[in-house]
């Protein structure tokens, strides 16, 4: 099974989702080489696809698809930073999360953002009950 950090990138609320040609929407990132940490992989994929460079990534979690291992970090990016689709990218795309759902996307994209959907709810129902 390959390694892939892969980034979720949030900025006013939406997600930023990546395609190459005519492919499906999925999350920045890619393949982890041999010398690098995962962080590391996350900064170069990040900046090869979008030309964004990372304020900060937090790592946020392990996810196990059929051929990969996710290594998942949040990066979130200010409202003047714009990515901009580079290399292999053919276009970059700010959505709302509750609608990725229902795009064509990648089967790890959709299921990565519903398992962060269901995290914030976690944690929004754990803080009124404080």
């Amino acid at each position: 099974m390959k390694d892939r950090s892969t980034i979720v990138c949030i900025r006013k609320g939406q997600i930023l989702l990546i395609a190459r040609g005519r492919s499906r929407w999925s999350l920045p990132g890619g393949t982890i080489k041999r010398s690098e940490a995962p962080l590391q992989a996350a900064r170069r994929e990040l900046a090869e696809e979008t030309n964004l460079v990372d304020d900060g990534l937090t790592y946020l979690f392990r996810f196990g698809g059929l051929n990969k291992r996710h290594h998942v970090f949040l990066a979130e990016v200010t409202a003047r930073s714009a990515p901009h689709p580079q290399n292999e990218i053919t276009r970059c795309r700010w959505f709302n999360p509750m609608k990725i759902a229902a795009l064509p996307a990648s089967v790890p994209t959709r299921a990565i953002v519903e398992l962060l959907i269901r995290s914030s709810g976690q944690k929004e129902r754990r803080r009124g009950m404080l």
